[in-house]
């Protein structure tokens, strides 16, 4: 049985719009990210800084923003598979978490290069 639906740009817009409002709604790390990328965002593009530094920054926290909805999908279907505490469950969790932390930790590196070189 074939749970994939056709593929239309404008079905495949609306589910992706669902699960951004999803996130949005359940998901607090995203809504923190969200909020801190609405705030450094704007910052990033009045600073006095070459464009392809404004570009590494901006591409790094929207990769924070991307790994996290990747992270919450894992934990969604975990959580979906199973409610008992797992070694496999937790494991797919916390590699899912790890993920978010190295995306952090490329932009915050980013961050430290580009400003000790201006």
């Amino acid at each position: 049985m074939n749970n994939k639906p056709k593929y239309t740009l404008f079905k495949n817009s609306k589910y992706a719009i669902e699960g951004l409002i999803h996130a949005i709604k359940h998901e607090t790390s995203f809504k923190i990210e969200l909020a801190i990328a609405l705030i450094f965002f704007p910052l990033i593009y009045f600073l006095d800084l070459e464009l392809i530094y404004k570009l590494v920054l901006i591409i790094t926290f929207t990769l924070i923003l991307i790994v996290e909805l990747i992270n919450s999908s894992i934990e969604n279907v975990v959580d979906l598979a199973t409610k008992e505490i797992k070694p496999l469950a937790k494991s797919a969790k916390d590699i899912g978490a790890t993920a978010v932390l190295f995306a952090v930790v490329l932009h915050i590196s980013c961050w430290i290069i580009i400003l000790s070189s201006i």
